[in-house]
């Protein structure tokens, strides 16, 4: 696999209905040339940079090769590295998370199936039910007008984020820095909605359901539905999200509809939304049994085995930093001082300081550091470093939250590389 992105060739090697769907917004293959009529005309045309004189003599299949010559890329999706196609996971690198809030080409991509072909909104209906007093279904523009619609920073973050750094090496995607984000999003709380639909005594715990497929093509299968405790859903910063950074969701982002619970991993935010179940018990669906965003309840050492029935459910995020810039690797000349900057988030918590260190953590320099623009959203913080010679520097950056939780220099090691949340570090070289 290139360091840039996967070559068109190995997608549509390896399956090209979902390599159809990453590069065109649906499925086309095998027979494209009934796809290559409005929208789908133009948007191959976008992709190849002009008109397409000939198209109805393409064959179906055809890759062309002006596409064929690049590395793969997420349409809309700026400078994201593609981890792999089955299913789409792509992260940012560190220094392109610079901008206060995340655009949306630059955040990550975090898929556990296929994403849905029809993704109408007008059409779109989302149910709720269960442990309810009046189950309700209900349309993108019934949400709109039935409920208040509010804006938010929330900052979301792969629980695998980090795992790439893992020794031993844990199984999964191999994400390094780049699987997290703070968008600004747009939609209704879901405390309202799940009040509104009458939550009774009997709910322990939500289920979310999605309209993505699983990978298999099992329509008996989910690729993930996960849920959170009633108390967390019922927290007024969690959003059924219809929009990102003021524009529409991205496909790969749970176009038409999402959820967005900050804080908790991910896996919590379900894309492409259609139902949200109250339960009598917690949650039992795909990706929420076994050791899937579970850890040991107890600390273990690297490549320890642990039972099954010792994991427990990842809930709150860990402290965490991470700097945006300069990039990793920068060289100085001519100067020794240094802005440093970059963005800190803590789970369920705030961030209360975030200190900086150019001499292997023997000393610390308190950074300046931002309140969040609202609950949830990531805090900004910078910093003038001083380098005293030429040579070779590594800056540091670490994170306390405010139940004085502290990041640490080294992972803390766990069978599924979930929550690393170590102390990020760049290069720097004077001369």
């Amino acid at each position: 696999m290139k360091k840039n992105g996967k070559n068109i060739f190995e997608l549509y090697a390896k399956d090209p209905q979902q390599a159809d769907r990453v590069v065109f917004g649906r499925e086309t293959y095998p027979d494209r040339r009934g796809f290559l009529k409005g929208a789908g005309l133009a948007g191959m045309a976008a992709l190849l940079g002009g008109a397409i004189p000939f198209h109805r003599n393409m064959p179906g299949g055809l890759i062309p090769v002006a596409l064929a010559e690049e590395a793969f890329r997420i349409e809309n999706k700026d400078g994201l590295v593609i981890l792999n196609d089955r299913p789409v996971n792509a992260e940012c690198p560190a220094h392109l998370l610079d901008d206060e809030v995340t655009p949306t080409a630059r955040h990550f991509v975090r898929n556990n199936g296929a994403p849905p072909s029809n993704i109408d909104a007008s059409g779109w209906r989302l149910q709720i039910d269960g442990e309810v007093a009046s189950p309700m279904t209900l349309g993108i523009e019934d949400l709109k007008k039935r409920f208040e619609v509010v804006k938010l920073q929330l900052q979301l973050e792969c629980g695998g984020n980090g795992r790439a750094f893992f020794d031993p090496k844990a199984k999964g995607n191999q994400w390094t820095l780049g699987a997290v984000g703070c968008s600004e999003w747009t939609g209704v709380r879901l405390a309202d909605v799940l009040k509104a639909a009458g939550v009774n005594s009997k709910a322990v715990y939500t289920a979310h359901y999605g309209a993505d497929t699983h990978l298999s093509g099992d329509a008996d299968k989910e690729p993930i539905s996960r849920g959170v405790p009633i108390g967390k859903a019922l927290s007024p910063y969690n959003l059924i999200a219809f929009e990102q950074n003021g524009g529409p969701l991205h496909p790969m982002n749970g176009a038409p509809l999402r959820l967005v619970v900050p804080g908790w991993p991910g896996s919590c935010s379900q894309k492409w939304l259609t139902r949200i179940q109250i339960r009598d018990r917690v949650h039992d669906g795909a990706k929420m049994t076994g050791t899937s965003y579970r850890v040991p309840a107890y600390p273990v050492k690297p490549g320890e085995d642990v039972p099954k029935e010792d994991f427990r459910i990842i809930e709150s995020m860990p402290v965490k930093s991470l700097i945006t810039y300069p990039e990793s690797g920068i060289e100085l000349s001519g100067a020794r001082e240094l802005t440093v900057r970059g963005h800190a988030w803590a789970g369920d918590n705030a961030v209360r300081s975030v200190e900086l260190s150019i001499d292997f953590g023997a000393t610390w320099i308190r950074a300046d550091l931002r309140a969040p623009a609202n609950p949830f959203a990531w805090q900004h913080f910078s910093g003038q470093v001083r380098f005293p010679s030429n040579g070779y520097y590594e800056v540091w950056a670490r994170a306390t939250d405010d139940a004085g939780r502290q990041q640490p220099f080294a992972i803390a090691w766990n069978p599924k590389g979930y929550l690393n949340n170590s102390m990020h570090r760049i290069a720097v070289r004077v001369a």
